[in-house]
Order: structure tokens, then sequence, then C-alpha cells
């Protein structure tokens, strides 16, 4: 997986073209935006992130690009054991090649796509408000969420804080920035280690 910032726009450039006032920085979340490149993540974890609805996405099309070497282009999740690995293998290659002989067949290739599993490799453009970009880290950060897309949200926060460390120093979880875990009794039970984790001084 890799995880660019494409652009943002400066909280430092939104304020010094405002009058002197006291406006909260935090107020300027909804005033600023966030694009990202994200390449090499399953469409598992894309289909969990367009849940994000006030996020714009543009997604690497599987109907005009045709997948070539489906077994180079998977995502292998850390939990699958060198004995269900072969299995998961086994799977790939054989829609790997289902999805080869449909398209020499003449299927087009938005319907061949259909045979293709979860595991395959996609790449996408993510743009978001600075706001829903918090909410995003709240949901996605949490020890409860599936691997990959907490993986993708650590990137994506490690991207903002090097442009934005004052805005976004207390991002992390909802558990730290609410400083109570709103998962009620399906908690991790590890919220003082992970504000130690994500709360930046």
């Amino acid at each position: 997986m890799k995880v660019e910032l494409l652009s943002h726009t400066s909280s430092d450039n939104l304020l010094a073209s405002l009058p002197a006032s006291e406006i909260a920085e935090s107020e300027f979340l909804g005033h600023i935006c966030f694009t990202f490149a994200i390449e090499g993540v399953s469409r598992a974890c894309s289909h969990q992130l367009v849940r994000h609805r006030v996020a714009s996405f543009s997604q690497q099309s599987q109907r005009y690009i045709q997948v070539k070497k489906l077994q180079d282009h998977i995502v292998i999740p850390h939990t699958i054991t060198k004995k269900a690995e072969d299995e998961f293998e086994v799977f790939i290659k054989e829609a790997s090649r289902a999805y080869s002989q449909l398209v020499t067949e003449g299927v087009p290739k938005e319907d061949a796509r259909f045979i293709l599993p979860n595991a395959t490799e996609t790449n996408l453009l993510m743009t978001m408000d600075g706001r829903s970009l918090m909410h995003f880290f709240g949901l996605r950060l949490c020890n409860r969420v599936q691997w990959e897309i907490r993986a993708m949200a650590e990137e994506i926060l490690q991207r903002v804080r090097e442009v934005e460390p004052v805005l976004y120093q207390e991002a992390g979880p909802y558990c730290v920035q609410l400083g109570k875990c709103p998962e009620g009794r399906f908690s991790c039970g590890k919220m003082a280690e992970m504000k130690t984790k994500y709360y930046s001084d």
C-alpha cells in the first residue's frame, strides 16, 4: 500500500487571508481539503472506504482496464497461514485463468470482472475536507476496525500531520478524540495505549 498526499488547503494560508479575528483553528477543519493518491489496496478495503460519503473518490476501473496476471496484483491478509496460503493461491490462479478466458472469448471486461476476488488490488484518488477526515480517523483508527483500512488511515494521518501538525495533534480513534470509548461493551480496553500511540503533544 502506498499513500501520497497530492494537495491540501493550508490552514496558514487560509488564516492569513482572513481579517484578524478570534476564530478557533478547529473551525477551519471544514474549510481545508486534502487529496490523496492511494495505491495497492484491495477492493475489500476500497468498498469500506467509499462508505465515507462526504469524500470524493475516483477509483481505477475494472471495466476498461484488463486485469493481467491477477496473482501479481492481490492483497493477502496477514492472517492467511502457510497452509491456508496454498488454498488462497489456488483460488487466485483459477480466478485469473477464468477471467482471462472470459475476456479471450469476447466477454466484455465489465462482465468478466464479476469473478474477480475482493483481494484484487486497486488504486484511487480521495479528496476529503478536514472535518470529515477527523471523523474518518475516529472511526478507522479504532483497534476493532479491519486491519487494511486501519493501516491506510494510519498512513493518511502521518501525511496529514506532516502538513497540519497543530490541527491534527489530537487526531486518532474516537477514544483519543473524545476521551472515552464509544464502543461500549465492544471496547478493546486499550484506550490508554491508543492515547499514547496517537496523541502528539
